[in-house]
This record gives C-alpha cells, structure tokens and sequence, in this order.
C-alpha cells in the first residue's frame, strides 16, 4: 500500500495549493453544524458525488483542527502521489490482503490525536442525491478496528444566484461504531437535509472563493459614492 507521508516543504506546498484550488474555483464553502474540535479522533464519512470531494475533506480538516487523513483507490493515488503529503493513502479495493493492511494502518492513525480519517463508503462517484446509498463494509470494519468516535459529512455542490458554484457541507450527528445500516441512515439523513437546501441561510462560510462578475459590479458601485 502507499501510506501518508504528511509534511515538509513539498507537503506545504500540496496543502497551499489544495486551498488555492478550491478558493479559485468556487465562491465559498459553507458548512452547516458543529464541527467536532478538540484532541479526539474520529472516523469521518462521506457520499461521493465529485472529484472534489477529498480536496473538501482537507479544507474541512483545516478549518476543524483536525490532523487530516483519506483513504483512496490505490490506482489513483498512484497518478497522483503527491496527494498523500496531505494525507491520502491507498486501498486495492477486492483484494483480502491489502484491504487488512489498509485497516490496520488506519486503525494506526486513528489512535494519534486530532487524527480524522476519511472515507468514501459508496466506493465509487455517485450523483448527489440517488438514494438509497450503497455503502461498502468497509467503513463498519475501519470504525469498529479503530474504536473512534464517527462523523457523518454530506457534500453537495451547488448554484443560487452567484455566477460561481458553492460548496455546502452538512455536519451529521456523531455516533460510535456500529451496524453498516446505522452508517447508512446516518449519512442518508444528512444527505436528505442538504438536499432541501435552497440558500445559504443557516450556513457559515469557512473558505472564501472568488467573486463572480455581479458581485465584482457590485462592489466597485458600492465604493463609487464614496470616490
């Protein structure tokens, strides 16, 4: 497997460049719910709709204080080994071996603190929304090796009246390992609340984007009187 090698020059570099990524291609994101803190680790889970969604885990992690970790198709990790100085490493899906390598090790970094290990249960990019989830064992496994609390996270991407897309995470309720079906109704109802949503009403911006051309308009007309 290909483990996590978080820090030193280049890692700064990855995470700086994360941050940029995200602030240059939406306007903001916006979470909604308490974001656990303090020096506890957990277990952190979420859909899967978006090739951005792991870059949303990390910006989360940051504003949290969390010690951000994410496990990944080892294929694609491969493509992109830069991804693990900052925190990703690798599972081969359907392999017996190497998916036991991948618990052990994340059953490791679940005992450090302020650790947050992510995963995408569904196992594969599904359109925001489809319900039911189809989530893979794998997270009732990780969760009951390490005996950390888990922390439900829905993800959507989205378009009000702003030229640029928003990113809305909804915080779900945090619970200890259990039956897959907890992992599913727990996520599914985060889920289902995000997709009710349609402002940013209720929501606190942790990231700031970039401002579309009416907002940009906007600004200059409200500096204009005072010029």
């Amino acid at each position: 497997m290909i483990r996590a090698a978080k820090g030193g020059l280049f890692g700064r570099v990855v995470d700086g460049y994360v941050g940029w990524k995200l602030r240059s291609s939406f306007r903001g994101l916006w979470v909604r719910g308490q974001l656990p803190r303090g020096d506890d680790a957990r277990l952190v889970y979420m859909n899967h709709s978006n090739w951005w969604d792991g870059f949303v885990l990390h910006q989360v992690g940051r504003a949290a204080g969390w010690d951000t970790y994410c496990v990944m198709e080892e294929q694609n990790l491969e493509r992109y080994r830069f991804l693990a100085r900052i925190g990703a490493f690798s599972i081969r899906r359907g392999e017996g071996a190497s998916s036991l390598e991948t618990l052990r090790y994340a059953g490791q970094l679940l005992k450090k603190p302020r650790a947050a290990v992510g995963i995408f249960p569904e196992g594969e990019l599904r359109p925001f929304g489809v319900l039911p989830l189809r989530l893979e064992r794998g997270v009732e496994l990780l969760a009951r090796v390490g005996k950390a609390e888990c922390l439900p996270l829905a993800i959507r991407y989205a378009f009000f009246e702003h030229e640029r897309p928003d990113v809305l995470v909804e915080v779900g309720t945090p619970h200890p390992a259990g039956a897959l079906a907890r992992f599913q109704s727990e996520l599914e109802s985060a889920v289902r609340r995000l997709m009710e949503v349609t402002s940013l009403e209720g929501f606190t911006q942790v990231v700031s984007g970039g401002r579309g051309v009416a907002e940009r308009w906007d600004a200059v007309r409200g500096r204009a009187p005072s010029a």
